[in-house]
């Protein structure tokens, strides 16, 4: 018998809080969890303490955008696992969780196309100055000197940070368009890197040759603000950021600098640092940026697409549903660290 049964009668239903979601209802959750017993809770929490309630009766908890932290895992009870729908676990205390016994999982590989896509459409849109020629249509002049300078993108270098799946696809994309391309991934074995005929290199190296740098790091004490003002400094004149990772391994106040004294030519943003889907709150005059007609910010969609929605949705119910059956689930974030805790 785990821990967790002396906490939980049989006879009871085990409860899954889904902490927030964005989807419009929670249907395909539930038909998945009810064919194994459990009852769904679903929440909108946009704060912490809006989980304090459920947690010491939950069997599992799903989160989107809300954060499970220490304060919302101490007060677990019965709790078996944390699932994360997503592949980045930062708004989840997976230490706290471990300390627990409760299992954290993630969801992998759902959106790697649909990212890839974002990145390279962001990219090609700010090279070829499409939002300036918009801007100038509509406004009535129909002139090419509008966009000027438009550069030829064969030839150019692009710097891809953290050369991954999603990375590896960026590349694969990219190529077609005859550019030269180089990686920063200090995780990376060369020989993965050389299969896909990638130069790695260093930070500093990538910044300083890259004319387009694209950004797919993921969210660790590590990379926050991965680039700021001497990152910034450092990279060509006129170049092209796009970030299509995680919104705070940008300093956006290092951003707005650059892009305004000419450093950069453009950015295209994914997320902005604030990540205003973690805020009950939030306002585009939060963020300087959304001053400046040369970047583009999209509402963290790259990972979007029917097919990538539903399989995360999918993916992330069925780890609950296999974790309260006493199955492994697919995609565990802390079992070592769970083996580690228990001896």
């Amino acid at each position: 018998m785990s821990r967790h049964d002396a906490f939980r009668p049989r006879t009871d239903r085990p409860k899954v809080v889904i902490t927030d979601y964005d989807y419009g209802d929670v249907s395909v959750e539930r038909e998945i969890l009810e064919a194994v017993g459990a009852e769904v809770i679903a929440l909108q929490a946009k704060h912490e303490d809006d989980l304090f309630d459920a947690a010491p009766h939950c069997a599992a908890m799903m989160n989107q955008y809300a954060r499970i932290g220490r304060d919302t895992i101490s007060r677990m009870r019965k709790c078996e696992v944390i699932a994360r729908y997503g592949v980045g676990v930062d708004i989840v205390d997976v230490e706290a969780a471990s300390e627990r016994g409760i299992l954290v999982t993630n969801v992998q590989n759902y959106c790697t196309e649909e990212v890839a896509d974002h990145a390279i459409s962001l990219w090609l849109a700010l090279a070829r100055k499409l939002p300036d020629y918009d801007r100038a249509t509509h406004a009535g002049v129909w002139r090419w000197q509008s966009g000027q300078p438009v550069y030829r993108l064969r030839g150019r270098t692009m710097g891809v940070v953290s050369f991954g799946k999603i990375g590896q696809a960026i590349a694969t994309r990219a190529r077609a368009f005859g550019v030269e391309i180089i990686a920063y991934d200090p995780f990376l074995p060369a020989a993965v890197a050389a299969q896909h005929g990638v130069e790695l290199v260093s930070k500093s190296e990538l910044l300083a040759r890259s004319d387009y740098v694209l950004m797919q790091a993921p969210m660790t004490p590590d990379t926050r603000h991965f680039l700021s003002d001497p990152e910034f400094a450092t990279m060509k004149e006129g170049s092209i950021l796009v970030n299509t990772g995680r919104g705070p391994t940008v300093d956006n106040k290092a951003l707005f600098r650059a892009l305004t004294d000419g450093r950069l030519a453009a950015a295209g943003l994914d997320d902005p640092e604030e990540e205003p889907a973690k805020r009950a709150r939030w306002s585009p005059a939060d963020n300087p940026l959304f001053t400046l007609p040369n970047v583009l910010i999209t509402p963290h969609v790259a990972y979007y697409s029917e097919e990538s929605i539903r399989a995360a949705r999918v993916t992330a119910a069925t780890q609950v549903a296999k974790v309260l059956t006493g199955q492994r689930p697919d995609y565990p974030v802390n079992a070592e660290a769970l083996v580690a805790h228990a001896q």
